[in-house]
């Protein structure tokens, strides 16, 4: 009879549970369309929305599917208003996407300044990274936002921080060619001449992009115009291959040796010369490029313009001799 009361007993429990599931259920369903609703809300700004909904119960730090907050999409869009009032009522600063972004990072990305310098104010990281190993700076930097690099900079943003291929800030703003932005790095204490993984400087970037304003700013600052990556190759080399004139004026008044060639024996002068930048020949030859130097198959600046048909580039060759 006691074992009958017992089996009774958990089956009027397990009924109830039965019939409590649903509610239980339906409040989750409510929690999870407020939540969602929060995070819509603020994407266009709609600041008494987002205090309805805060007020109905919202939960102000929940994500959605990709880590992305409220606070995150707030920021990601430049919903200034509603990104107060969450911040006000305690959204974290600091939470992280499955891929690792932040607030922060978030407001790199879109250049919003006025976000990103409330963000730190109220303790955002400037250290945290992506999962692709970036920063705020190092995205900022390479999208061009001085007053936001200012800013990470002015609480203590590591300017020589490096993501997972070893480059840095100044690497990003260099190669996308972002004078004001180097010129903020410049005043901290950027290194000039740090190599990423594949030996290469931010001079080297700027000068294969053509970025000569960059390249003349970076040299100013002391940058080694004849550092060679790890096929050998200068930012001279780089410059000349591309045809970019100014930048082979700007790095050969730098310092810029016309004649160390890559581990393949590519000369400056050869890579103007095979691929028909006529206007550089005479400006490499000035400062002393040899046109006896051969590369690795035996061949010399002249014979590769013969072979390419530059005829503009042999005859100043020849002119030469």
């Amino acid at each position: 009879a006691e074992q009958l009361m017992k089996i009774r007993t958990l089956s009027i429990l397990f009924a109830a549970l039965l019939c409590a599931a649903p509610a239980l259920a339906l409040d989750k369903a409510k929690q999870e369309d407020l939540d969602r609703r929060l995070r819509e809300a603020v994407t266009v700004d709609d600041v008494e929305d987002v205090r309805r909904l805060l007020a109905q119960g919202a939960d102000i730090n929940s994500p959605n599917e990709f880590g992305k907050t409220a606070l995150m999409r707030a920021v990601e869009a430049g919903s200034s208003k509603s990104a107060y009032v969450l911040l006000s009522k305690g959204a974290s600063v600091n939470a992280r996407t499955v891929a690792g972004c932040t607030a922060l990072t978030f407001a790199a990305e879109n250049g919003h300044a006025d976000l990103s310098a409330l963000l730190v104010e109220l303790g955002a990281n400037v250290h945290d990274r992506t999962r692709s190993g970036w920063d705020a700076l190092m995205i900022a930097a390479r999208l061009g936002y001085h007053v936001i690099v200012a800013q990470l900079l002015d609480f203590n943003a590591d300017p020589n921080a490096a993501d997972r291929y070893g480059d840095t800030a100044l690497h990003g703003a260099a190669e996308k060619g972002h004078p004001k932005v180097v010129e903020v790095l410049l005043k901290h204490d950027v290194v000039p001449d740090q190599v990423d993984r594949k030996g290469e400087t931010p001079l080297m970037k700027a000068a294969d992009k053509g970025h000569t304003e960059v390249v003349r700013m970076l040299l100013a600052k002391g940058a080694n115009a004849n550092v060679k990556d790890k096929q050998g190759g200068t930012a001279l080399l780089r410059a000349a291959d591309r045809g970019h004139l100014t930048t082979v004026q700007a790095l050969l008044a730098g310092g810029a040796n016309p004649n160390l060639a890559n581990k393949s024996g590519t000369s400056p002068l050869m890579a103007a010369a095979e691929n028909g930048h006529d206007k550089l020949v005479k400006p490499l030859l000035d400062k002393g490029a040899r046109t006896d130097l051969k590369d690795e198959d035996g061949h010399t600046a002249l014979q590769l313009a013969e072979s390419k048909n530059r005829a503009a580039v042999v005859q100043i060759l020849k002119a030469q001799k």
